[in-house]
C-alpha cells in the first residue's frame, strides 16, 4: 500500500535520513511524498509527524471494464 504524506519543513529535516535509507518513494512539490507503507511506519516509529493526504489500497483493481459496463 502506498501513502501520500506532507511534512512541515522541520519534520522533513528530521525525516530525510529515514527517507533516504528506506524504500524508494516519490518526491512531489511542497514537501509531499508518495511512500510505501513500510516507510510511513518507520516515520511513525521515529515520532515524525505528518499529514496523511491519501492512501492507495493494495486490493485488486478491475481493469478493462468501464464503470457500469457489462462484462
Amino acid at each position: 500500500m502506498k501513502a501520500v504524506i506532507q511534512l512541515t519543513e522541520a519534520e522533513e529535516a528530521r525525516a530525510l535520513p529515514i527517507l533516504l535509507r528506506g524504500p524508494a518513494g516519490t518526491i512531489l512539490p511542497n514537501r509531499t511524498y508518495v511512500l510505501e507503507e513500510e516507510a510511513v511506519a518507520e516515520l511513525r516509529k521515529s515520532g515524525i509527524r505528518f499529514a496523511a493526504l491519501s492512501y492507495e489500497s493494495s486490493a485488486p483493481h478491475l481493469e478493462g471494464a468501464g464503470s457500469g459496463e457489462r462484462v
